[in-house]
């Protein structure tokens, strides 16, 4: 932890205030829900720019849970500051992703073995091939045991980080649904490579709350029940 840099320009929590593992979905709303509905005694933490984070306990574990915001530049700033700054080992994402797999259903899990992108973020890292980052095994392992013994319908494989989200007609989703992605999404990958090359730990989770092969899309009521299993999920491997 480096402590002269505490507080962050986009972070105002004195240190020590988040936990070792962090739970990260998109939505600062959702970060809120997440700590009034699963959380005791959860504390809000930080709310610069209403990025929402608060630190309580699941089953007696200190457990933070603060949103990332869309995208891998905003990604890529709350994990960096997480990680390096406020002693963060473990960050996972819990968020939605769009399916792109005939054998993914709406509703199913996806757990992020690695992560294709078309984002220029990874050119920061100054690797001049291609780069396709990884989760952490261990929480991974977890999360696919977990899962199982929850009976969720959970599939584990590379996912999609894209820059645009209106990219219905990309010729990229064809050629990468041969090569065995499962969902697109819009984070993992700067989460991953910020993990890296920190030395931490990253996983993300994810629900399918549409299809783009199909079309098919979760109603607002059926998203939130959904969401809850991957929450739960994610708190128990934390």
């Amino acid at each position: 932890m480096s402590e002269s840099r505490i507080p962050t320009p986009h972070i105002n929590a004195p240190a020590g205030a988040f936990a070792e593992t962090v739970l990260m979905p998109g939505d600062p709303l959702r970060s809120k829900l997440i700590a009034e509905r699963f959380l005791e005694n959860a504390q809000l933490v930080n709310n610069v720019r209403g990025v929402q984070g608060y630190t309580g306990t699941w089953q007696g574990k200190r457990v933070s849970v603060m949103a990332s915001g869309m995208g891998c530049p905003s990604m890529g700033i709350y994990s960096y500051e997480l990680f390096r700054f406020y002693g963060v080992e473990n960050i996972i994402r819990i968020g939605s992703a769009g399916a792109m797999s005939e054998k993914i259903k709406v509703r199913d899990i996806v757990l992020g073995m690695s992560a294709y992108t078309d984002s220029a973020y990874m050119k920061i890292f100054g690797f001049s091939g291609d780069c396709a980052p990884c989760a952490d095994y261990g929480l991974l392992s977890r999360a696919v045991e977990t899962a199982r013994q929850m009976s969720l319908r959970a599939h584990c494989g590379p996912l999609y980080t894209c820059d645009a989200f209106y990219a219905e007609n990309s010729p990229n989703n064809a050629i990468l649904q041969k090569l065995g992605v499962l969902a697109a999404e819009m984070e993992t990958a700067a989460l991953y490579a910020n993990a890296a090359a920190a030395g931490k730990k990253a996983l993300t989770i994810c629900t399918i709350s549409d299809h783009l092969l199909t079309g098919e899309a979760l109603p607002a009521e059926e998203r939130q029940n959904s969401f809850e299993e991957m929450i739960r999920l994610g708190l128990s491997i934390a």
